[in-house]
């Protein structure tokens, strides 16, 4: 190998920091969770380790060089990104009292639904797309990595959002009952909204 185990310790810390944001993988795995308990929730976390896979991958094989050559789309992606948080986080508030379960695409019954609602999640999520082709690239040199480096930085890129999701599912899972109350409910999307209008607000400050 030739990257280190202090760069996969701060690469460790940049995906615990991505996990804590909230985002699309967030919402779906708590409305699943909300809807059907962890029993409901873990295929989705599954579906998301998958696509964990492909971002960094695509990094890897030098999509982010590319990409770093036109600081123009990246700008737009970065807007486009800011434009859909803002807009989930106004619909989320907006439909504030509606109860999560109403939302049959996102909470059908069943392994196979769950796992592709996880893959979706992440494969459209603007969060790991910049996060992985704008800072990836920053953490280790991608001209020289070996297959070995490759595998490293795919296993952490998925061991450390999988295990923070089926903590999340099981957390939801344990107190859905008090959680699905129609008060605390709103709330909890009042409160959701607002923190997906701020990250949306701090995305191109970033």
């Amino acid at each position: 190998m030739t990257i280190g185990l202090p760069d996969l310790l701060l690469y460790s810390g940049a995906l615990v920091i991505l996990f804590l944001t909230p985002g699309p993988v967030w919402l779906a795995l708590m409305a699943r969770a909300l809807s059907g308990g962890f029993q409901a929730a873990w295929p989705l976390a599954l579906g998301v380790a998958v696509g964990d896979i492909v971002w960094p991958l695509v990094a890897i094989l030098g999509i982010s060089w590319i990409l770093s050559m036109f600081d123009v789309f990246m700008a737009v992606l970065r807007w486009v990104a800011c434009g859909v948080f803002i807009g989930m986080g106004v619909l989320l508030i907006k439909h504030a009292r509606q109860k999560i379960s109403t939302d049959s695409r996102l909470t059908r019954p069943g392994l196979w639904p769950g796992f592709m609602a996880g893959l979706v999640a992440i494969l459209g999520n603007p969060k790991a797309v910049l996060f992985y082709m704008g800072v990836l690239p920053g953490f280790f040199d991608l001209r020289s990595v070996s297959v070995w480096d490759i595998a490293a930085i795919l296993a952490v890129s998925v061991a450390i959002p999988m295990i923070g999701n089926l903590m999340l599912a099981a957390f939801v899972g344990q107190v859905r009952s008090i959680v699905t109350a129609p008060r605390t409910l709103t709330r909890i999307n009042i409160t959701s909204g607002l923190l997906l209008i701020l990250v949306g607000m701090l995305i191109p400050l970033i």
